[in-house]
Formats: structure tokens, C-alpha cells, sequence
């Protein structure tokens, strides 16, 4: 790119599109790489950050030039740090076979909107605020994704607060640079570092995770319990050090992976997690994680009520059990009048609840009977 040296730091420039090139680290992609082609990112980012809706405004109302992107000079080109999905938008305006040429893009059914051709010029060169590197562009990226109108999820969130600080290592700066608690910082930080060592060691790939969504709150909540952290031999509370890579001792990488299993559950192996909604099932998971009979239920059903029950006392158990049953056979007796008289196969049904509480009362009538006569 002729001039790319020379240009002034921090100035809008009219630039253009050939020469700017999607960012590779933008924290919207859950899974980066820097090898990956134009089509790749598009695809990930069109999944989403709702690619459809900005192409069929660009290609009714042309390119509208109203808020220049933020880009630094990289190489031969310029890399967008924001405004990635309006230069996706825009490659996909200007070059439809992209479409074809990529699967996860045919995949997706990316449908490319036809465009008026006086329209097209607009999608040729657009303004640009130039930065000299990632450090100068964050305040604004920041403010915008964080706090201000375009939202990340909590994800993207994470992975810009930790590219900002292998760069820093200033946790302080990061919280007041995006108005969140020093505190939820460390801990979206250390979380990130866990999902980096495990995608390292091949025990997990985001990608892979069983639901559509990724809930990366599940994670960052559960590693601030101390049974996750026994699980996973953390020893110290993520609030009373630094967050460092590779946070999960060697010696603990098979729980690491069970771990992110159950959380999230696997798309290749059908594996759904047993992880429903974050309250009340990470409680009640971190519970299980405490109790080794919990454990080897959850390993061997993958049932997180089964392995639940199994860490509650057994008198609790026993009384909660008792009630559940009373209130069922009266909701049974208010609608006794649906029964017709036909099905003897419910009848049966009936006659079996009947011999097994009457087991059960006869049983615990000789056990108060001994209990009173021991006082």
C-alpha cells in the first residue's frame, strides 16, 4: 500500500477496501487463527455478529460513510480493530463468490442481497482512523463494545480484556479503561487463560461445544467456586493472585477436560452437557464436584440430578422424597375424575403405589414405635 509508512497517527483517511484486512484477533471470533482466510472469518463473524441485517441496508442504501472503521498499518494492508463487520459486509457486497468458495459460508446459506450499480462505487473507499497499534485504538473499542452502544457478549468481552493484558499486565488500567470491577477483570482474564491451555492440549475446542450458543459466563462463574477450583487443584482463589497462562497444573488436565465436558458437552461426540442454565446447575454441579460418590454417578450416567441427590444427606433425602410423594398422590386424587374406569393398566399402577406406601408406612410406624419405647 503506497504511503501505509508515512500516514499520520490518529487521522481519518479515505482508504481503499482492497487495502484493509479483517482482524484476525478480533475478539468477536470464538476461535482465531492467523492463517485463516477472508471467507473463514466472514462465515464466524456473519454466525455471529448479524452480518444479514448490514447487508441488506448497504446494498438498499449504499456504503453510508458516517463512522470512519480504526485501523493500523499491518504489513502491506491496513487491519480493521474495529469495524470488522462492516468490512465483512462489504467483501461480501464486492466479491458474492465468496460464497461459493467457502463451505461454512454455502453452510450458513448466506444469501448475498442484489445491489443497485449506482450503488456500487460507495463500497470502493471508505473512511478510516488510523492508529499506529492496538494500544491507541482500545479506549475507543472499549467504550463502544463494553459500555456503549454495540454491546459485546461476555466472550468477546473476556478475550479483549486479555489481549490487553499479556500486553499490560496492568489489571487496574484494564477496569477503568472499560468501566468494569477489578475483581470480574481477573476472572474473565483467568478463565480465558484456562479455555488458551485446554484448546493447547487439545482437551476442548469451543467450536465443538454442544448448543449453539456459547456460555462463556458458565466458565467464568464456575472457576470462582472453591469445589471447581478443589476439582482442578487451584489452590489459591483467582482473587488473591495474578492471572497467569497455563493455570491448571499438568497433573490436572484430565479433570480439566471432564470439567469443560460437563459444562459444555461436546457437537462431535453427541454429548450434551449437564449443564442446563447457569441457576441453579453450576451450585449444584460444584456440589457434586465435592463428593466422590457425586462424581462417579455424574461420570457414569451423566445425570447431574442423580449425581446431585447423592450428595445430599440421607435424611434429607429421605424427608424431601416423602413429601414429593404426598404432594404427587394428592394432585393424583384431584384428578381422579379423568379416570374412565378402562385402562386397568393404570389400575395396576394405582395398586402398586398403594402396597409400596403401605410398606413404607408400616415400616416407619415400627420404627416410631422402637424409638418411643427406647425414651
Amino acid at each position: 500500500m503506497q504511503g501505509l509508512k508515512v500516514m499520520e497517527p490518529k487521522a481519518v483517511k479515505r482508504v481503499p477496501v482492497t487495502e484493509l484486512r479483517l482482524d484476525r484477533k478480533n475478539p468477536r471470533l470464538i476461535e482465531r487463527n492467523a492463517d485463516a482466510s477472508d471467507a473463514a472469518i466472514i462465515a464466524r463473524l456473519y454466525s455471529r455478529a448479524d452480518l444479514e441485517e448490514l447487508l441488506q441496508s448497504i446494498s438498499a442504501n449504499g456504503y453510508l460513510d458516517i463512522e470512519p472503521l480504526v485501523a493500523m498499518p499491518e504489513g502491506d494492508k491496513m487491519t480493521v480493530l474495529e469495524g470488522n463487520r462492516r468490512l465483512a459486509a462489504l467483501l461480501l457486497l464486492r466479491k458474492p463468490d465468496l460464497v461459493a468458495e467457502n463451505h461454512a459460508l454455502k453452510k450458513l446459506g448466506v444469501q448475498i442481497p442484489n445491489m443497485d450499480e449506482a450503488k456500487r462505487p460507495s463500497l470502493e473507499e471508505i473512511s478510516v482512523y488510523c492508529v499506529n497499534n492496538r494500544e491507541d485504538a482500545r479506549s475507543f473499542i472499549g467504550f463502544k463494545h463494553i459500555n456503549g452502544p454495540a454491546k459485546w457478549d461476555a466472550y468477546a468481552k473476556a478475550r479483549f480484556a486479555a489481549e490487553w493484558y499479556r500486553q499490560s499486565g496492568n489489571l487496574e488500567e484494564i477496569a477503568r479503561g472499560i468501566g468494569d470491577r477489578n475483581d470480574t477483570i481477573k476472572r474473565m482474564v483467568s478463565a480465558i487463560y484456562v479455555l488458551d491451555q485446554s484448546r493447547e492440549h487439545n482437551l476442548f475446542s469451543i467450536e465443538n461445544r454442544y448448543a449453539p450458543k456459547f456460555a462463556f459466563s458458565h466458565l467464568y462463574t464456575a472457576l470462582g467456586r472453591s469445589q471447581y477450583m478443589d476439582y482442578l487443584g487451584i489452590e489459591t482463589s483467582w482473587a488473591g493472585y495474578e492471572p497467569t497462562p497455563n493455570p491448571i497444573d499438568a497433573n490436572k488436565l484430565d479433570e480439566l477436560k471432564q470439567l469443560l465436558l460437563w459444562i459444555y458437552g461436546s457437537k462431535s461426540d453427541d454429548t450434551r452437557p449437564v449443564i442446563r442454565s447457569q441457576n441453579p446447575d453450576i451450585k449444584r454441579l460444584g456440589e457434586v464436584l465435592a463428593s466422590a460418590e457425586g462424581i462417579n454417578i455424574l461420570k457414569e450416567k451423566a445425570n447431574l440430578d442423580e449425581a446431585h441427590a447423592a450428595t445430599e444427606p440421607v435424611d434429607r433425602r429421605f424427608t424431601a422424597s416423602l413429601i414429593r410423594a404426598r404432594d404427587a398422590i394428592r394432585d393424583a386424587a384431584v384428578s381422579l375424575r379423568a379416570y374412565n374406569g378402562l385402562d386397568a393398566s393404570l389400575l395396576d399402577i394405582a395398586e402398586d403405589v398403594y402396597e409400596t406406601a403401605e410398606t413404607v408406612h408400616q415400616r416407619m410406624r415400627k420404627k416410631f414405635r422402637e424409638a418411643s419405647a427406647a425414651e
